[in-house]
């Protein structure tokens, strides 16, 4: 089983994460720009975020045998405090960068009008940087937030088949499948989805446009959930060809669209050394 997990948090994982993920058939991880946990204080926490993901975090998962790479957005939940939104005058120099393969996350959390200028804003970018874009749904409100997400970004005219419309749900995925967008779907302990309603969800509305992520992050989560989610459609008798579908290909096809994607095997080396933000073999991001 090879996967390619296309929403993870890696910054707030462990070495240890990275062990059991390669173990279990990991080999390519895309990290999307998110809150921290608290208030950032200033738009320069942002840029120090930013330079982690495109160089520290690279770096880190490459000594695991895994391909990094990063969204970059101001995130939904901090859309609405103004000491943060100058963070979008410096997001063109962060989209061009090596391994940024999408904006993101954008959309809406408490669905605010500040929530909505910013949303449209980063779309503007990414139609601007010929970049993918990866839409966050509210976790409270959802159907009227994906609703609202989706009208913003038809009025964008980016390409349905450019977006990915995230954390959705049995109540959502109506709503997005058939606008043409990417459908994603978060496998959590406790919240958003589980393995098996997944199944039930392929069962019922087959694997085009189809993408599972495990979201890990800080809170309680598991880096794991796309194997073990790619084991509950083997036992659901789903074929091998159906699992490497959805936990390989289909990612891969949506951010190839960036052509940014690095997936050739890596050669770990566990002498490299890491300075300022170089990784892994001396490459420095662009």
């Amino acid at each position: 089983m090879r996967i390619f997990d296309p929403h993870i948090h890696m910054s707030s994982r462990t070495t240890d994460d990275y062990e059991a993920m390669y173990a279990a058939g990991v080999r390519a991880v895309t990290e999307p720009a998110f809150w921290g946990g608290q208030p950032r204080t200033s738009a320069a926490s942002f840029y120090d975020y930013f330079d982690t993901l495109v160089g520290w975090e690279r770096f880190r998962a490459a000594q695991f045998g895994i391909r990094h790479h990063c969204t970059i957005a101001l995130n939904p939940k901090e859309a609405n405090d103004p000491r943060c939104r100058e963070v979008l005058d410096a997001l063109p120099r962060y989209l061009a960068k090596d391994g940024v393969v999408a904006v993101g996350e954008v959309g809406f959390d408490s669905m605010t009008s500040d929530e909505e200028k910013v949303f449209a804003r980063q779309l503007e970018l990414a139609a601007e940087h010929e970049l993918p874009v990866l839409v966050h749904t509210p976790h409270r409100d959802k159907a009227e937030g994906t609703r609202r997400s989706l009208d913003l970004v038809a009025a964008s005219g980016i390409p349905p088949d450019r977006v990915l419309i995230d954390h959705l749900n049995e109540v959502t995925i109506d709503l997005v499948a058939e606008t043409g967008c990417w459908m994603g779907f978060s496998i959590y302990p406790d919240t958003k989805m589980d393995e098996h309603r997944m199944v039930r969800i392929f069962a019922e509305h087959g694997l085009d446009r189809m993408i599972v992520n495990s979201a890990a992050d800080w809170g309680r989560s598991d880096p794991l959930k796309t194997a073990t989610t790619g084991r509950a459609m083997l036992d659901a008798e789903f074929t091998e060809d159906d699992v490497d579908r959805v936990l390989w290909r289909n990612p891969v096809e949506f951010y190839a669209q960036s052509g940014r994607l690095l997936l050739d095997p890596v050669e770990t080396d566990q002498t490299a050394t890491f300075e300022g933000n170089s990784v892994l073999r001396g490459q420095r991001p662009k």
